[in-house]
């Protein structure tokens, strides 16, 4: 008997820019070329996971269904709108320059789905950076800006946790970040998976039901210095922040590390 599909809904909270355009085209392709790896790197055949995109953020409605051809290297398709419940085993919500904390209607509808995914019980949830922040807000947690607007960016270490080391094996992370908003907090009920000077809460787990980090394990090198570069032009990153983070920008990072531990969240009995 064949194994199980892998079904992954990768809610896509944003758009690439210039490099990570026109070679991915979506962020849920980049995703996918991150979890390919992390089954390679868990003898997982790349052919058990079916990753779909959508788009949460031009949607008419939560469930529009239209498909949206995003080019790139990788052809990617998304559609718009939100799965249905019966047709995943997880949802992983992507990055964003956006803010979590906003009220924008279509934050607004994100905030609520991942607050129905987290009502039921066999759905899985997983947030990435802005995800992670979307998360800690459904959860009730105080989602807001650094104090001092510092911004966290590049190849970065974080401390783990007794859990966080048994989650991904190691006693701490590297990871590229890129974010100036937290989780101040953690939740009830969430247990505490690591953190870093600037972030506090790191990451956040609930068995079988969520898995988070703030950092990106999905950023290459490429990714991050095209992000790096256009921040600086933009005067969104002063000269020591953009070249401090070109200066880690290279730096050997956790990304496949933190992808097979998705993984195996998502799969761990469920076949």
């Amino acid at each position: 008997m064949a194994p199980s599909p892998i079904r992954i809904a990768v809610l896509e909270a944003d758009v690439p820019i210039n490099y990570t355009r026109a070679k991915y085209g979506s962020y849920g392709a980049v995703f996918t070329s991150l979890l390919h790896k992390a089954a390679d790197a868990s003898n997982i055949a790349r052919e058990r996971l079916e990753i779909t995109g959508w788009d949460v953020i031009n949607s008419e409605s939560a469930q529009d269904g239209k498909v949206d051809e995003m080019g790139g290297e990788w052809n990617w398709k998304r559609r718009k709108g939100y799965p249905k419940m019966e047709d995943v085993d997880a949802v992983l919500i992507t990055g964003s320059r956006y803010n979590a904390f906003d009220n924008d209607p279509w934050v607004v509808r994100l905030v609520g789905f991942v607050k129905e995914v987290l009502a039921q019980s066999r759905v899985r949830v997983i947030g990435v950076c802005y995800g992670h922040q979307i998360v800690g807000r459904a959860l009730g947690a105080k989602v807001a800006r650094s104090e001092g607007g510092a911004w966290e960016v590049s190849v970065s270490q974080v401390n783990l946790t007794e859990k966080g080391k048994e989650l991904f094996g190691k006693g701490a992370l590297n990871i590229h970040q890129m974010h100036k908003d937290l989780v101040y907090y953690y939740p009830e009920g969430v247990e505490e998976l690591g953190s870093s000077g600037p972030c506090k809460v790191q990451g956040m787990y609930v068995p079988k039901r969520l898995v988070t980090v703030q950092g990106h394990p999905e950023f290459t090198e490429e990714i991050v210095a095209d992000l790096l570069e256009n921040r600086h032009k933009l005067n969104i990153f002063p000269d020591g922040i953009y070249e401090d983070g070109m200066a880690r920008v290279g730096n050997p990072q956790d990304g496949v590390l933190v992808a097979q531990a998705f993984l195996k969240f998502v799969m761990e009995d469920c076949g």
